[in-house]
């Protein structure tokens, strides 16, 4: 069995999901593992990782929408604010999502789901520069 490591760096726009299929894709390529899986981990604690529909950019805008209302910055009783009202909020959003997603490598290529992509899901209102950690393992 055979790994191949990668790192790449996102720059979001503040809070919202933004898109890493193609980046991932381009990690699974140069892997030149051909059947396996690969595992995509965001190194941080206030932004997280969903497999979401690609197709119509309003379900993202929903889900958005949903956890603004889940977890509203506004909430009287965090204590953890140092770094402003949405410090907090943001580490709850991404413990109710997932630092980690795992997808099979068939072919070469990932197997997501017709309407699947890969999308960073920012928390924190302000853009921030994530770092990315994909391993595809297999043969």
């Amino acid at each position: 069995m055979a790994a191949h490591a990668g790192t790449f760096r996102v720059r979001t726009g503040g809070k919202g999901t933004q898109e890493i299929t193609r980046q991932v894709a381009e990690v699974v390529a140069a892997s030149g593992i051909r059947t396996g899986t690969v595992t995509v981990f965001v190194r941080h604690t206030s932004a997280s990782l969903v497999i979401m529909e690609n197709a119509d950019p309003s379900a993202r805008r929903d889900l958005e929408a949903f956890f603004d209302h889940l977890v509203p910055e506004d909430t009287p009783y965090f204590v953890h604010t140092y770094e402003g009202p949405d410090d907090m909020p943001s580490h709850i959003r991404m413990a109710l999502t997932r630092t980690s997603e795992v997808i099979p490598v068939i072919g070469g290529s990932m197997v997501l789901g017709t309407w699947q992509g890969i999308y960073l899901f920012e928390h924190r209102r302000d853009p921030h520069q994530r770092e990315i950690a994909v391993v595809v393992t297999g043969d």
